[in-house]
């Protein structure tokens, strides 16, 4: 039988969904673009990008057609679709629980990714996003240019003190011949202030492929770690590549355990980054797949060969999240979430700041289909931007820029590189806000 706790635990992630919806938060988001996707207009596509072998592309003009109408900043904010997870944690018993409800947040927060073949508008320097709903609060800043920096922060549940989420995103995209690589670098740290507990993770590359001929495709491969630095508890998830079994049919599959400071396996972690993440016993997974546990790695990597594990495919299984369901038509509008699609709409965090990327040209030209006057206004932003750094051209950036919402630390848990929250955005003093649009 479905262990007591985690059964608790999925009635708690049920409550907090409904709890949601009943509030109308998501209902506000419109559920499609003013317009449907423009074709894309692949002009010499080869010549252009064989020159782009190796390169950093996050440092290269790219053309708008390849673009979908929304900043970098706001892919971020994406992470927040499933945040009825974290706000269900902190009420969750048992320090297990809470780590597993982290790493399902950690898995979710990927899912909007899936068939998203666009690529998103390099934030400026200094721009930002807000975004506010019944269950969070979210900003995010460009807080480096070079090398190309995205701060966060986000805070949730009925006093705003439930649960943090903050971090900061360091974007290496680089071209290799028939594929594209995203490797979102940087640490992301969720904390509980009713329990005192910290945890964190980095996420795992995003990979399209058939750049230049075929049907593209993306996946994620790679192995994320999700500490509970409180406890020692950590959750090992492999996200496999595809063909690991029977050519693609594992395509997008993610299992792995949550080991304690022993590396003792105490629970079983499976799923599609897509679709859904079980939970099982791991004495579960021995009687299925015949295996001897302590053989077994904690990213799962060198289990039996098996087909995909679908959902329950594990005895006594629990259910810890699906995704929902995307819009009507979602395909003819960059394969939006019903999250994605609100994401360019105003009266979604209060009065805009001046440096929000809802009020950037080019990607509304884009949104609207226009994508003559996208190039152009795209085009503008980026001069623009570049003539404003010339006077510094032989200085470090820090010399002469200064984030407004965010400042340097090092990471509390991990000791590397990240950004903290100054805790005066949501004060709403834009008048020193630069005019970067």
């Amino acid at each position: 039988m479905t262990d007591p706790l985690t059964a608790r635990m999925a009635e708690l992630n049920t409550q907090e969904q409904e709890a949601t919806e009943e509030k109308g938060v998501r209902k506000a988001f419109r559920t499609r673009l003013p317009v449907v996707q423009p074709d894309k207009v692949n002009l010499n596509l080869w010549s252009y990008l064989k020159q782009c072998i190796g390169k950093e592309l996050s440092k290269i003009t790219m053309p708008v057609h390849w673009n979908e109408p929304i900043s970098l900043l706001q892919r971020i904010t994406e992470y927040m679709n499933y945040a009825h997870l974290l706000r269900a944690a902190p009420n969750l018993p048992d320090p297990l629980l809470r780590l597993q409800q982290v790493a399902t947040f950690a898995v979710s927060a990927l899912a909007s990714n899936n068939m998203r073949m666009g690529k998103p508008f390099n934030p400026l320097l200094g721009e930002t996003y807000q975004l506010e709903q019944e269950d969070f609060r979210i900003v995010c800043e460009q807080v480096c240019h070079h090398p190309p920096v995205s701060a966060f922060h986000a805070e949730g549940g009925s006093d705003g003190r439930q649960f943090l989420f903050h971090g900061a995103i360091y974007p290496k995209v680089k071209f290799w011949g028939k594929s594209i690589e995203f490797q979102p670098k940087g640490v992301l740290t969720v904390e509980f202030p009713p329990t005192g507990e910290m945890f964190t993770w980095s996420n795992v590359n995003c990979v399209v492929h058939n750049i230049v001929v075929g049907s593209l495709w993306m996946e994620h491969t790679g192995t994320m770690e999700i500490v509970s630095h409180s406890t020692g508890l950590k959750a090992v998830l492999s996200f496999k590549p595809g063909g690991w079994f029977s050519g693609n049919s594992d395509l997008h599959c993610v299992e792995g355990f949550i080991i304690d400071q022993n590396k003792q396996k105490l629970r079983f972690l499976y799923g599609r980054w897509t679709e859904f993440l079980c939970s099982a016993d791991p004495a579960s997974l021995v009687a299925l797949l015949g295996c001897k546990l302590e053989k077994i790695s904690p990213d799962a990597s060198n289990l039996p060969k098996h087909p995909p594990l679908l959902m329950g495919a594990v005895p006594d299984s629990t259910v810890l999240w699906e995704v929902a369901p995307r819009p009507k038509d979602s395909e003819l509008f960059y394969n939006f979430s019903s999250f994605t699609m609100g994401l360019n709409e105003a009266g979604q965090g209060g009065e805009l700041a001046p440096t929000d990327c809802r009020n950037r040209p080019d990607i509304r030209a884009l949104e609207e289909g226009d994508l003559t006057l996208a190039a152009d206004r795209k085009d503008y932003l980026e001069t623009k931007q570049r003539d404003f750094r010339k006077e510094f051209k032989n200085k470090k950036e820090a010399d002469w820029w200064t984030p407004k919402w965010f400042v340097p630390c090092k990471n509390p848990a991990t000791g590397e590189d990240d950004w903290r929250s100054t805790g005066q955005f949501w004060a709403g003093d834009f008048t020193r806000s630069p005019r970067i649009f």
